[in-house]
């Protein structure tokens, strides 16, 4: 797929657009020398990057993946962190955790493409995206505890919500590593594609998802988020605060009106 544009964010991280796929932006973990290992410098460049995606209406959906050919990620960068003091690590932490975030918060529909190891705090970034495309070489796991600490990008609170509490405890309490077709049985992933076409398919989905209202997709996405744990009442209530915003907009009227009219929408985007 043709590259059409790429800014980059640090060394580490890159943001593409590409011929043919209008409106998709491809957020790239591009330090392959470490299988992605998360530096202080690769975290503030991913929170830099997401800060940036946020602010740009044209983006409609965003897919997360990796340079390098086995990994996606393998989590926090360990050799770093064990040079640290334990000062060095409580001023390393915001930066970290704005990482985390700043995928998490993207307004706009997130897609991570995920193969080879997607580890800890590696995870906790596809965790953070709305949907996860892996191929069969993918092993994903949270295996904070076996080294002393806990997943804290995300993971002891995104992954219950995807699984459930007690298979999350599971998952986390014995740090174990789990294989590409128990991952999509277990709903860690959401689908299995062939070795070597988790990019080409999750991009594809992108497109898919891109020719909707940017409108709707984002308050869509907001109503989903800010619903979820909620009781019945209280939900329905955050979905009608989400239809209100969308239901006097200029793409409400042009999706009506294309209907009508039997044609393709040419959203507005407001």
């Amino acid at each position: 797929m043709t590259v059409t544009s790429e800014q980059r964010f640090g060394e580490f991280v890159a943001v593409r657009g590409h011929e043919g796929l209008e409106h998709v932006t491809e957020l790239v973990l591009d330090r392959p020398r470490a299988m992605n290992a998360v530096s202080t410098d690769m975290a503030r460049s991913i929170a830099a990057a997401c800060a940036a995606l946020a602010a740009d209406p044209d983006v409609r959906v965003t897919v997360l993946t990796s340079s390098h050919e086995r990994a996606f990620c393998v989590g926090a960068d360990l050799k770093e962190r064990n040079s640290f003091t334990d000062a060095d690590l409580v001023r390393q932490r915001p930066t970290a955790r704005a990482a985390y975030t700043g995928v998490l918060e993207l307004p706009m529909p997130t897609i991570a493409a995920v193969h080879g190891f997607a580890l800890g705090g590696g995870f906790e970034l596809a965790l953070s995206c709305d949907l996860i495309v892996a191929d069969r070489t993918a092993l994903v796991g949270l295996p904070e505890v076996s080294v002393g600490v806990i997943p804290g990008g995300g993971g002891t609170q995104l992954l219950p919500r995807r699984v459930g509490a007690a298979r999350a405890a599971e998952l986390i309490f014995t740090a174990r590593r789990v294989e590409a077709a128990e991952a999509r049985e277990l709903g860690l992933v959401d689908e299995l594609v062939p070795e070597g076409e988790d990019r080409s398919e999750a991009l594809a989905l992108a497109g898919r998802i891109a020719g909707n209202s940017p409108v709707g997709l984002r308050a869509a996405k907001r109503a989903l988020r800010l619903g979820h744990g909620l009781d019945l009442r209280a939900g329905l209530e955050v979905e009608d605060s989400a239809w209100r915003s969308v239901a006097f907009s200029g793409d409400r009227a042009e999706g009506v009106a294309a209907f009508n009219e039997k044609r393709k929408p040419n959203w507005p985007g407001e």
